[in-house]
């Protein structure tokens, strides 16, 4: 059986951020032991099973377990694609904006807190932002006291850089 070939998207050929926390990495290899060890085993038993029942075109339950352990098999692909191209973002003491740091500016006369980090990590209502968001890249490699500009949907911003851990 045929699947349709669907268009790809606007973003589905762009690779995950290879900047992760040490975290990030640890939950990625826990999920891919997990996939790799309980997941996938019951999956092939079971498509092997299926596979018994003869006629595979008119096998309905062996075409779902089938694609059930393609998508595993995809989501194990993915992980260990990602895990080889990692970046492990180091925590280092600097006196500059990098990945990893966790810095307070000044916006619109409101002092806001952000940790930057990779796209893949990204959580705007923790306060996580991405080095590659309009933010992330105005202060990036900038260091206590910059006072940066930059555009925003049309608009100029100050930021102020007020502190940096």
């Amino acid at each position: 059986m045929r699947t349709p070939q669907r268009k790809l998207g606007k973003y589905s050929h762009l690779k995950p951020d290879p900047n992760i926390t040490e975290k990030k990495y640890n939950e990625l290899m826990t999920e891919l032991e997990k996939l790799k060890k309980i997941f996938r085993p019951p999956a092939i038993k079971e498509v092997k099973r299926l596979a018994l029942m003869g006629d595979f075109s008119e096998n309905a339950a062996y075409q779902i377990a089938k694609g059930r352990l393609r998508g595993i098999n995809k989501r194990i692909d993915d992980i260990e694609d990602h895990l080889k191209r990692a970046n492990v973002i180091k925590t280092n003491k600097s006196d500059q904006v990098e990945l990893g740091s966790t810095v307070t500016i000044l916006i619109d006369n409101k002092e806001k807190t952000y940790t930057i980090l990779g796209s893949s990590e990204t959580d705007p209502s923790k306060n996580v932002i991405s080095h590659n968001s309009p933010i992330g890249q105005a202060i990036m490699h900038k260091k206590k006291n910059d006072i940066i500009e930059f555009k925003i949907s049309g608009n100029t911003k100050t930021i102020k850089i007020l502190n940096i851990k």
